[in-house]
This record gives C-alpha cells, structure tokens and sequence, in this order.
C-alpha cells in the first residue's frame, strides 16, 4: 500500500514540510479545511515535489462549483497531473454559521456540485457547451475569455468524502472515487461503507473495479510507552471531538456505544475537553483508530484495507510523529 500523509504546515512552509514527508517515503499529500487554505499549501508543493496532491476536503457547499473547478484544473497543471480534488459538505452549524453560507439537503446538493465541476471541466477539456442546470446549481455561460482550455494531463479526478449510506452511494454513483471519512471501525466500514458503495455502483451500472476507494485512519504511533502515550492522548482528543458531534453517531452505534454521544456533545458545548478525552476508552481507541509501533500500525491497516485499497491516508492528530517512524511504516506498507 502507498502512504498518504496531511500536510500539516503553514502556507509559507508547505514546501519543505512536503519535501520532508516525501523523503520520508509519502507518496502522496493531502490537506484538509482546517487553521489555512485548503489549496494553497498544495500549489506551494506542486511540481515542486515528485508526490501525489489532494484535497482532503474541500467543503464544497460555500463554494461555487466554477471556483472549484478552476482551482483543481490549475493544480493538476502545476502537479502535471496529480491533483485530486476531494469535496466534503461539512455539518450544518459550520455551514451556516463559519462559512455563513446557505444549508440545502447535503447527499443533493453534494450530487449536483460534483457532477457541476466534472460538466465544467469536461467543457473546457473536450470544447463541449456547457449546460448543466440543476436544482442548487446551474451553469450555462461559459464565453471564450474564461475557457483555459484542455489539460494537458486530463481533468483531475473528483472524489467525494462521505460516511453515511446516503451520502456513500451517491459517491458511488457520480464521483471518481470515495474518501472514506477517518471516524470509522471495521465494523462501519464493512457492514455499511462497502454495502453502500456496492449499491451505488450498481444504480449508476459502474464498474467496481474502476471506483477508488480511499481510506483514511487516525493512527497513535510510537515505540516507547512514553511515545504512545502522547499520541493516544493526542487521538483521544479527535476521537472525542468526532464522537461529539451528531452526525457521526452511527459510528459509534455500530459498536454499541452510541449513548455516549449526547454526554461528549454538552462537555463539546462547555469546553471540557479534558472530560471528553477521558471517556475515550482503551477499547474504543482501539477499535476507532489504529495504535502501536510503525510496523504494527502498518499491520493493522493492511488487515482492515488492504483487500480494497492500494493507499491509504494517515493522521497523527495532537501530536508529532517521528519522521524515522513515519518512514518506517511507509515501508511496511509497501
């Protein structure tokens, strides 16, 4: 399996945080809508770093669909040929309240964005007229001055974040692939995830065997007690976070510990995230993320995706991992 890794660094340093990781052996990078653009950090490291490039994600819903799809057509330039752009709706509250954008029904709306970025980059790579009307969004206008023109490398893949059955098969059905969302189990991902993707493909009458799948694990890696420690200390803290928020309770229901979601909510509400952390247990930290040494880390992702997936993204959350550690578990998932 090929490692993906975040590029965790500020736009001004992107570029050789991406050379470090890449020498590290990542063969791909990634960044998420966090503390800075979501773009920028990856045009730094564009065709300047022999890696892969991706979103991971972008929300989309405050975004028009022509934004997008000029950013991902400049990046897949700069990267001659690979970028990735991964879309991601986001929850309501951020949504309307830090984006100030407007709230639609999201597997919908999510459906019209990906297929309005693909029509419009199918228009500029093939000089077809661009038509694409829906119910969010709609796209006729498309004047000469405004085409860049066919990529040399080809439109860059559109790939949607997703973790219910909803917003999973409708991934399956109009994306180029599926990012599956980082708060999972083996349980979730077997028994919903994969049952959604199959039902998906077979709407949309599309070959499984040309649907990426990508999957993403929240990894506590070390070799001593005391490197383990702090990153499980650190992962607790995003278990916590995810198992807060409300639409992520199947996860947790799928293990039987969805009760737990309401009491993580309010301490999420008064800030007690010592308390939150705190009810993290062991065997959910087990069970939600991936915990051990570099090549016991490596062990247990090829045994949860291997036999679906040839890359897989990592997180290190709240803590920084080792580069010596980080290349060997891209070593031992080659």
């Amino acid at each position: 399996m090929l490692l993906d890794l975040q590029l965790d660094a500020r736009p001004d340093q992107s570029l050789a945080r991406a050379r470090e990781l890449r020498e590290a052996g990542a063969a791909g990078l990634f960044t998420f809508e966090g503390p800075h653009d979501v773009f920028l950090p990856l045009a730094a490291a564009a065709g300047q770093v022999d890696v892969d490039l991706m979103t991971n994600v972008a929300i989309a819903m405050p975004r028009s669909p022509m934004h997008l799809a000029h950013a991902a057509w400049d990046l897949q330039l700069m990267s001659g040929g690979r970028f990735r752009l991964g879309l991601g709706s986001q929850i309501r509250p951020h949504i309307e309240k830090r984006y100030g954008a407007t709230w639609s029904p999201p597997a919908a709306r999510m459906r019209e964005i990906v297929l309005a970025v693909k029509a419009i980059l199918s228009s500029w790579q093939d000089g077809t007229r661009l038509d694409f009307r829906g119910e969010h969004t709609t796209h006729t206008l498309m004047p000469p001055t405004f085409v860049p023109g066919p990529n040399p490398y080809g439109p860059p893949p559109v790939l949607l974040g997703a973790l219910g059955p909803l917003m999973t098969r409708t991934a399956a059905e109009v994306a180029d692939g599926l990012l599956v969302m980082p708060f999972h189990s083996h349980r979730h991902f077997r028994e919903r995830t994969l049952p959604a993707v199959a039902h998906g493909l077979a709407q949309a009458g599309r070959d499984p065997a040309a649907f990426p799948i990508y999957p993403q694990a929240i990894v506590a890696m070390g070799r001593t007690d005391e490197e383990l420690q702090r990153a499980s200390y650190g992962v607790r803290g995003l278990l916590a976070f995810y198992g807060s928020t409300p639409a992520y309770v199947p996860v947790l229901e799928a293990e039987g510990w969805s009760d737990l979601q309401p009491e993580l909510n309010r301490l999420s509400k008064t800030g007690d995230v010592a308390t939150m952390i705190g009810l993290v247990s062991d065997e959910m930290a087990a069970t939600l993320a991936v915990r051990g040494t570099p090549e016991e880390c490596a062990a247990e992702i090829k045994r949860r995706f291997g036999d679906v997936a040839d890359r897989v993204c990592c997180y290190f959350p709240g803590y920084n991992a080792p580069v010596d550690q980080i290349a060997a578990l891209a070593a031992a998932l080659r």
